[in-house]
Parts: structure tokens; C-alpha cells; sequence
């Protein structure tokens, strides 16, 4: 990619014109009264718009009752106005009614409407909004206050060329994207096939470990290994060096079925007070939100001196692959199983009792190690490509920045 932009591009600005937003893009005030009767399908809020994605890929439909009134067209940018830091910014490929809190651009005839999506996510741009907003705890900006955001731009027929190379780069990411998708989606269905090889289609849980218990042996995890609980680390005793440790919440923001990195520090004191992970080790979060939360881990398969935090539940194989386990606790077949035994109203609890019952299949140390095997190079190709497209996307981003 970084050949396309030195064949393709060289950005000399010298016959570029300074212009104002206002200049070349305007707020189209049109409503729809009725939009049924308009033929309108497509109904967009805030929250169908994703931070710093050029691609408005979301989108309710007029079944869900809505105030909206705001039209857009296809070609247009629909633009976060509430919260300009969150970055929201897309071009939509369809016509609709968006939200009160979303301020519709469109293209004036000196600009190509394909360039308007890089033009207002650079960095520049949000900047801009973000200084010019106003308000307290949801601080709002107007077009007026974006009219005179000023940036030099390129003779039309350079924009072509400009607007062909950055959708090209963004045809790359979003073709890696796809690509992404589906290798995730072998993994999730290859870690099913590989543990229980049972359908999880339109069935109970207790109807796959019924099936799975005719064709192989189930085991409960109290005989398995030890269950524990972490203990200590409250956010004041974090630091950013010392000896790793892992806190419940960074089980859903952190680490995904295996820990392979630390977020988290604690100092020499502190650590007497925490619990001293073990190789093998399964941590499990104790709380969460929403019933699907609850129960979610990561194995810890390293021989580094590392602590558990309070709310963790552990898991201790006597003989068990940790990264088997990491695979394991994160399918569906047991946290189906996890989910049963969710409790509370605001915030859902499991504990180790729940934990003792959990039945997964019984297999040899071996079979789980050439099991995980096979997973992991599925999920280091995942790592592979997530990394070409952040790089990727990267770029782009940086030559964003550097036209506008």
C-alpha cells in the first residue's frame, strides 16, 4: 500500500486554494413529515454510527417507533454533533432520517462527494468540532460553528485521483475486514467442533450434554482441580510497573480465553495481600452486567510471577493444557452452562459453587494439548491479519491527515 501512495500521489499543494467548510459543503435542512409516505426505510441514531469509521453500516427501520424528522440522502455524511470526541462520521449509501444530534453534510458542486468522508475524519477536523462545541456533560456543536474550519483544497481533477487512491486503500482494509470476519467465525465454530463436536442448534444446554454424554464422557469441575478466589488490588494500588497482576474487569476489556500480556502492576507491598497465579491457571470474572458476562475468562499459561485480583474466581487443573482450558471455558458449551446459574438483578454474581457444577468432557492431558494446538494457529492467523489491518489502516489514516 505504501507503493500505491508513492506511484499514485505526490502531494504538492502548491496550486491547492484555501477554502472555508462552508465553501465547499452545506447542511441540507429537509424533513420528512410522514416517513412511511416518503418511502423512507431506514431511520439512524447515534449509536448506529461507530467511532472513526468513514462507513455508516447500521441503521433501525421504521417498524421501531421514532421522533426523528431529519432527512439524508446517499452520498451524505452523517455527522456525530453530540460528543464530537467520540469521532462519529460516516458516509451513508442509502436515504433515511437520522437523529437531532446528527448534522447532515453534503457536497457542493466544487467537491466530490467521495472525498467528503476523509475530509472530516482527520484529526484537524475533529479537533475543530471538539473546541467549538459547547455544553456540560454532552457538549454540541453547529454547522455555523464548523463553517469556518479552513484546509487547502485540490483542483477537481486531482481530487479524483485522491478520492481513487483512498477508496482503493479503504477497499483493501474493508476486504481484510471481511476476511477477518470469517476466519473468526471458523474459529468459534472449529473450538465447538474440536471440544464437543455437538449442535448447539435450537437445543438446551441440558439437551447437548445429553447428547454428548451418549458418545463421550462428561466430568464435573470440582474433580478436576482446586477452586479459589482472588483477593485484593483495588484500583488505588494499580501501577504502571511492578509485578503483573490481572483485575476482574480487564477479563472483558483485556485478555480474550488466553492472558498474553499484563495491563496491570502491583508494587512489592501489595502483592502479599493478592493471590499468586499458577501456570494452567483459569481466571474467571465474578460479576458482570448482563447474564452473558458473567463467567467470562482467560487462562493464565505462563511461568511468570503474576496476582489475581478480588471478584476473580480460579479455576486449578490438577492436570489439565491450560490453553485447552482458555478454549474451553470461553465455548458456548460451557458458558450455556454458566449462564443457568447467573443471579442478581442489577449486576449478575456467579461463585464457585455455580463453578463446581460446570461439566465438561473428559479427555487426556494429549488429546486436549493437540486440541488447542489446531485452535491456536487458527487464532494466530486472527492475530496476523488484525495486525495487517491496523497497519493499514494506520496509513491511511496518516495520509488523511496530511491532505486535510
Amino acid at each position: 500500500m505504501e507503493t500505491m501512495i508513492s506511484e499514485q500521489i505526490s502531494i504538492d499543494k502548491s496550486d491547492w486554494t484555501p477554502v472555508k467548510f462552508s465553501d465547499i459543503v452545506f447542511e441540507p435542512k429537509e424533513s420528512s413529515k410522514d416517513p412511511k409516505a416518503d418511502g423512507i426505510k431506514h431511520v439512524v441514531g447515534l449509536e448506529h454510527i461507530e467511532s472513526e469509521d468513514i462507513h455508516l453500516r447500521h441503521s433501525a427501520n421504521l417498524d421501531t417507533s421514532t421522533t426523528f424528522s431529519k432527512r439524508f440522502a446517499a452520498g451524505d455524511v452523517l455527522f456525530g454533533r453530540r460528543r464530537a470526541y467520540l469521532k462519529k462520521a460516516a458516509q451513508a449509501k442509502f436515504n433515511g432520517i437520522c437523529s437531532g444530534d446528527i448534522t447532515v453534510f453534503r457536497a457542493k458542486e466544487n467537491l466530490m462527494p467521495e472525498l467528503l468522508p476523509f475530509i472530516v475524519n482527520n484529526e484537524k477536523f475533529f479537533d475543530y468540532a471538539i473546541k467549538h462545541s459547547a455544553g456540560g456533560l454532552s457538549p454540541r456543536v453547529k454547522f455555523k460553528d464548523l463553517a469556518n474550519y479552513e484546509f487547502l483544497l485540490p483542483p477537481k481533477d486531482q481530487q479524483a485521483k485522491l478520492a481513487e487512491l483512498l477508496w482503493a486503500m479503504d477497499e483493501v482494509i474493508e476486504r481484510d475486514n471481511s476476511t477477518l470476519k470469517k476466519l473468526e467465525a471458523t474459529l468459534s465454530s472449529n473450538i465447538e467442533n474440536e471440544i464437543h463436536g455437538v449442535s448447539l442448534k435450537g437445543k438446551v444446554i441440558r439437551e447437548v450434554l445429553d447428547e454428548f454424554s451418549k458418545k463421550g464422557k462428561l466430568a464435573v469441575l470440582v474433580n478436576l482441580g482446586e477452586l479459589l478466589k482472588g483477593k485484593g488490588i483495588p484500583k488505588a494500588d494499580v501501577k504502571d510497573e511492578g509485578w503483573p497482576c490481572v483485575r476482574y474487569g480487564e477479563l472483558y476489556t483485556k485478555h480474550h480465553r488466553i492472558i498474553r500480556g499484563f495491563n496491570s502492576f502491583i508494587s512489592e507491598e501489595d502483592k502479599s495481600k493478592s493471590l499468586l497465579l499458577k501456570k494452567n491457571d483459569i481466571l474467571f470474572a465474578g460479576s458482570g452486567e448482563t447474564i452473558t458476562e458473567i463467567g467470562k475468562s482467560a487462562a493464565f499459561v505462563d511461568d511468570v510471577e503474576a496476582y489475581a485480583g478480588s471478584d476473580i474466581l480460579l479455576f486449578r487443573p490438577y492436570d489439565m493444557d491450560g490453553y485447552y482450558l482458555g478454549y474451553l471455558m470461553n465455548s458456548q458449551f460451557v458458558r450455556q452452562q454458566l449462564n443457568k446459574y447467573g443471579t442478581g438483578a442489577t449486576v449478575m454474581h456467579i461463585y464457585n459453587s455455580d463453578l463446581a457444577k460446570v461439566k465438561v468432557p473428559q479427555i487426556t492431558r494429549e488429546e486436549q494439548i493437540e486440541i488447542a494446538g489446531k485452535l491456536e494457529k487458527i487464532t494466530n492467523n486472527v492475530f496476523s491479519l488484525e495486525e495487517k489491518i491496523s497497519s493499514s489502516k494506520a496509513l491511511q489514516k496518516s495520509l488523511i491527515n496530511q491532505v486535510f
